[in-house]
């Protein structure tokens, strides 16, 4: 067996626990230990994992090679730093930062030690986005929902930066043009950030893309619809489906019949598809799927979004 990297989880409340959990039971790793500052959560969780339990992230430094921060995002930049200046690789939770400055901060301590960063946009790893991102070239429109029913948890963000994120992120990666101009409304419902928003996000090669999310919703609905030149494809995230349709022409007929398909995506676990992909990338010095500087376009359009809605 090849030489097993050590890892060590900092923050393990309710998703960081799974990364734990995930890295105990890949055969290449050693999981080192678990940080958190909730004394008995981080016990529980390295009882779980077969770890060591330590009470601050400097424990860490010392005994590992690569690291997941899954930590309240106002905390990212504090907590990546000394890391990041050791040159530990790092899977840090999106999104990058919760401002601007301090995710470009983030990049440039990444980049001035070499360290490989990875910016945990969890969507990327969905078998039917990957699959969609194969089916689609050129998109003309994009619609996006992401709406879900309340939770209270990561009610210290935006839904911009909780939800929209993911499909801003996922937008970005399937069309290759720069935005030109961005359009949005929201407000907030039970919290006191928006709960919900909407955004018109306009390229220069006119490609144009409607994001709406909400934590506030009766249902839950995930899905993005693309329309492309005799193309539409629709990815159902929670079905695992995509629906194509295009037209194919009909002998004797003037006009083209319209072929509809529905395609079953085999699912993956998006999350240890992710942690599979950071540790390969560790192994192998490849760079990641989502690096560092495509968490922080991410960033910036959804700040841009967030800027549009609270000066509307």
């Amino acid at each position: 067996m090849s030489e097993r990297r050590r890892v060590g989880v900092v923050g393990v409340g309710y998703l960081g626990r799974f990364h734990a959990l995930i890295y105990s039971r890949m055969p290449d790793v050693e999981l080192v230990g678990v940080v958190d500052n909730d004394w008995e959560r981080a016990q529980q969780v390295a009882e779980e994992a077969g770890c060591d339990a330590l009470r601050d992230p400097g424990d860490l430094l010392e005994r590992v090679d690569a690291v997941s921060v899954v930590v309240p995002t106002s905390l990212h930049l504090e907590i990546a730093r000394p890391f990041l200046e050791r040159g530990v690789a790092m899977l840090l939770e999106k999104p990058i930062a919760s401002t601007v400055e301090q995710g470009a901060e983030i990049v440039r301590l990444a980049e001035a030690s070499g360290a490989l960063l990875q910016i945990g946009h969890l969507e990327r790893f969905n078998a039917g986005v990957m699959a969609l991102a194969e089916r689609i070239s050129k998109p003309r429109f994009i619609e996006a929902h992401r709406m879900g029913e309340f939770v209270a948890r990561a009610t210290d963000v935006d839904v911009v930066s909780d939800l929209m994120i993911h499909d801003i992120d996922i937008i970005l990666s399937l069309v290759d043009s720069e935005i030109s101009s961005i359009a949005a409304v929201g407000t907030r419902v039970l919290t006191s950030h928006i709960d919900i928003a909407n955004a018109r996000l306009e390229f220069v090669d006119g490609t144009v893309a409607n994001v709406i999310a909400s934590r506030v919703s009766e249902q839950t609905m995930r899905r993005i619809r693309v329309f492309a030149e005799n193309r539409y494809e629709s990815l159902d995230f929670v079905g695992q489906t995509i629906d194509t349709a295009y037209p194919q022409p009909k002998l004797g007929e003037a006009w083209p019949e319209i072929v509809k398909q529905r395609i079953q995506v085999e699912p993956v676990k998006p999350l240890d598809a992710e942690l599979r992909a950071f540790i390969d990338s560790v192994r192998d010095g490849t760079p990641p799927l989502v690096d560092g500087r495509v968490g922080q376009k991410a960033l910036e359009v959804a700040m841009q979004v967030k800027e549009k809605i609270l000066n509307s």
